[in-house]
């Protein structure tokens, strides 16, 4: 098959779907696959993967977006040629495949992986409203139903499509994470260089420091256990624009900063070791819909703190392999991060089987999954064209006659 990944922006910015575009590219190609990613950027750009088209666009501030409503000549002439275009990105990308493609009867297949309704909430406050839920619900019923097959990570963001009006049948592929850099035994970071002691118990969280992921939540939770156990500390991985907020938080109570550490970008290939460095990992996003960062640290073998949420609430199960707090309930969060810093063979357990749940998410199993799905959708819309010629047929044959 010819696949034409169709995202907003791609490499060199980093997030969870522009990982899975990355891995999902890679697997695909090693099934025997021809997989092209359709973006935005600068051509000038050297990609360290073939097949990467860019259209040019107007960079957006510093968010690593370009920004277009044209793909250009080069991308549109190639897309034709696609057997089908998996669209992850439904606002720009979305659109371009619809306008694209159908003409061709390329079919067309999403891919919904952000609650897009939060997102407006955390960076846009005084529009939400507008912007947010009552506009989701306007727009991606009807793209959806422009779509050939509608793909959610989990079956909570399954629940969302369907709350937001979406009555296009839904099928729930979880996106497939590379369980092996995390299974296997990796050496861990040093201790000391975190600022950690050995009988520390070290709570981390991976992840974009924004607004969006609630981390001043979890920094109010983790400063009142800390208070309380001197020996717990806090390791965040990660850059993002809250990070000078954060830090000014912690100093305010933590003047000598011992509490926690600020690891920064980390390159992928190290994050194993961090997380083998850890004890647990806490998380209080409630944006997720299916939880890269979550899985990876379940597979390395660490219980996982959580809210009751779509993607979260899918992955993590009450006391079997890490602990759920209901809502954004400050108090239930942080009672259950005592429970996890105080039970050292609950955290045994938990994490043993957080490392056997995540085999479900490994790429290997889901790329059959998806493979499975183009190929469905690929035989429907050739029934629907030999339909359709059947019937041209007919009509033409009755008016000669």
């Amino acid at each position: 098959m010819r696949i034409g990944m169709i995202a907003d922006l791609y490499k060199p910015h980093i997030s969870g779907v522009t990982n899975y575009i990355s891995l999902s590219k890679q697997y695909l190609e090693k099934r025997g696959h021809e997989v092209f990613v359709f973006t935005f950027g600068s051509e000038a750009y050297i990609d360290d993967e073939s097949n990467i088209i860019r259209s040019p666009g107007v960079p957006v501030s510093a968010t690593g977006m370009h920004f277009n409503l044209n793909y250009s000549k080069q991308a549109r002439h190639l897309l034709r040629t696609m057997d089908i275009v998996h669209v992850h990105h439904p606002f720009i990308s979305g659109p371009l495949a619809i306008r694209y493609c159908r003409p061709y009867n390329t079919p067309i297949m999403f891919t919904s992986h952000t609650r897009y309704d939060l997102y407006a909430q955390a960076y846009l406050p005084a529009v939400a409203d507008l912007i947010g839920e009552t506009a989701i619900q306007a727009y991606l019923p009807a793209f959806c139903r422009l779509c050939d097959r509608v793909i959610a990570p989990s079956q909570g963001m399954q629940d969302v499509l369907i709350r937001l009006g979406v009555d296009s049948p839904i099928h729930v592929v979880p996106n497939g994470v590379d369980l092996r850099p995390f299974k296997k035994k990796a050496q861990t970071i040093d201790r000391s260089e975190l600022g950690f002691n050995n009988d520390d118990i070290v709570l981390i969280f991976v992840g974009r420091l924004g607004v969006e992921k609630n981390l001043a939540f979890l920094l109010r939770a983790f400063l009142g256990v800390a208070q309380a156990y001197s020996n717990v500390k806090l390791l965040l991985v990660g850059s993002g624009p809250e990070k000078e907020n954060l830090q000014y938080q912690l100093k305010l109570v933590d003047p000598t900063e011992s509490l926690a550490h600020f690891a920064g970008f980390v390159p992928y290939d190290q994050l194993p070791g961090y997380l083998a460095t850890s004890d647990a990992f806490v998380t209080a996003s409630v944006t997720e819909v299916h939880p890269l960062s979550v899985i990876e640290a379940m597979a390395a073998g660490l219980p996982v703190l959580g809210i009751s949420s779509p993607g979260i609430g899918d992955t993590i199960h009450d006391s079997i392999n890490g602990l759920i707090a209901q809502d954004n309930d400050i108090a239930s969060f942080t009672a259950k991060m005592v429970r996890l810093v105080t039970s050292h063979d609950e955290r045994q357990r938990m994490g043993k089987q957080a490392s056997i749940d995540a085999d479900k998410y490994d790429i290997e199993n889901t790329t059959d999954l998806m493979i499975q799905n183009y190929r469905d959708v690929i035989d429907q819309s050739a029934e629907r064209k030999v339909s359709l010629s059947k019937r041209i047929f007919r009509a033409l044959s009755r008016q000669s006659s």
